[in-house]
């Protein structure tokens, strides 16, 4: 392997060892623990969404973020069909977890990530635009209205604990798309949240750069207004970190380059500062995604047999996790959440004969002896 600052060429391949089985898991405290569920990430990887959350529910967390995709729920003009989401929340609700709804409704998370119905845009929205009330007053209202309407299905169910609106709000939709929401159109939203149900906190995540290259970047793109993280300061009442150390840019033949950030100072600060932060003005913090599945350079993450990728190994959704832990005793009781993203990842790896993954997560729950 090659390493340049935090650069580094290596085959994306990785033999796979035991290292999850032996390194020391920090204890939780007062952090609740859990996972997002995304269902078309489970029919991507050819699993049955059904059975693969019920297998889910079974281990011992207590959180789980679940999404209300607009498209999937409103599959025509006036339509309203929230059996999409219903069985999911059932599923939890039975299982005695507490629920975060992510209420888009422009972005959600999983990919891909945009999920506007058909039939509320007339064009594709504008490249390298900012989507303002004032030139999409009748997405805002159809988005508004939607909103409003999930809320108000979800409000009655006390498993229900918090709203998130949006999905890395205001920031690029990856590489793919240069269009960003605007602050004013998001704010917009939340209030559309707190008028349908006051009693609940909004949540709202951004992605925390963890090296130079990708924060120098994040900053241009959004050096108008500012990225997620820093909107939803002034938005939610919890804000939401996506912490991925490790991501690969570009594969040439059999090598692949990577950012690798895990060990960097400054990213490290910054998240101690987030936290500060919050706990000066009595807001929490939570991991909205600590990276638990390979982020490789295509969208589904790859899964060789008797290998593991470079950008995330078993080890590593164990040594994540403690990063963020340690980290997070420096401002006692401010991270209210730690999930992990890649449940749906560790089932089909599990199904392939890798139980790696998963039996790492489980030890961190506790629930694992090897």
């Amino acid at each position: 392997m090659l390493t340049i600052g935090e650069m580094r060429v290596s085959r994306p391949a990785r033999p796979l060892t035991d290292r999850w089985a032996q390194l020391a898991i920090e204890p939780p405290g007062r952090t609740l623990l859990g996972i997002s569920f995304r269902p078309l990430q489970a029919l991507a990887l050819e699993l049955e969404p059904e059975e693969s959350l019920a297998e889910l529910l079974g281990y011992p967390f207590q959180l789980i973020r679940l999404a209300a995709y607009w498209n999937r729920i409103e599959t025509s003009l006036g339509s309203f069909d929230p059996s999409h989401l219903d069985w999911q929340i059932d599923a939890a609700e039975q299982a005695g977890k507490q629920i975060i709804v992510c209420v888009g409704a422009v972005k959600a998370f999983g990919y891909p990530e945009f999920f506007v119905p058909a039939h509320h845009l007339d064009a594709p929205l504008t490249e390298g635009s900012l989507i303002t009330p004032e030139a999409y007053r009748p997405l805002l209202e159809a988005a508004s209205a939607y909103i409003t309407r999930v809320v108000q299905r979800y409000s009655g169910r006390k498993s229900v604990v918090a709203w998130q609106v949006e999905h890395e709000a205001v920031d690029p939709l990856g590489m793919e798309h240069s269009w960003r929401l605007s602050d004013a159109f998001v704010r917009r939203e939340v209030e559309a949240v707190h008028a349908a149900d006051p009693t609940r906190p909004v949540v709202m995540n951004g992605f925390l750069p963890t090296s130079l290259p990708v924060r120098l970047t994040q900053w241009w793109r959004t050096r108008d207004q500012g990225d997620s993280l820093s909107v939803a300061r002034q938005l939610a009442d919890v804000l939401g970190i996506d912490f991925y150390p490790r991501h690969a840019l570009v594969g040439a033949g059999r090598v692949t380059l990577y950012l690798d950030g895990s060990k960097s100072r400054w990213q490290q600060r910054q998240r101690r500062q987030l936290q500060g932060w919050a706990a000066a003005g009595g807001r929490r913090v939570m991991i909205a995604e600590g990276q638990a599945e390979p982020w490789e350079t295509v969208t589904t993450p790859p899964s060789p047999a008797g290998s593991g990728m470079y950008s995330c190994l078993p080890e590593h959704v164990i040594g994540n996790y403690n990063e963020c832990i340690r980290a997070s005793k420096d401002v006692p009781g401010v991270l209210w959440a730690y999930l992990f993203w890649g449940a749906e990842y560790w089932l089909l790896r599990r199904r392939q004969g890798d139980p790696r993954y998963l039996n790492a997560f489980r030890r961190v729950l506790g629930d694992f002896v090897g």
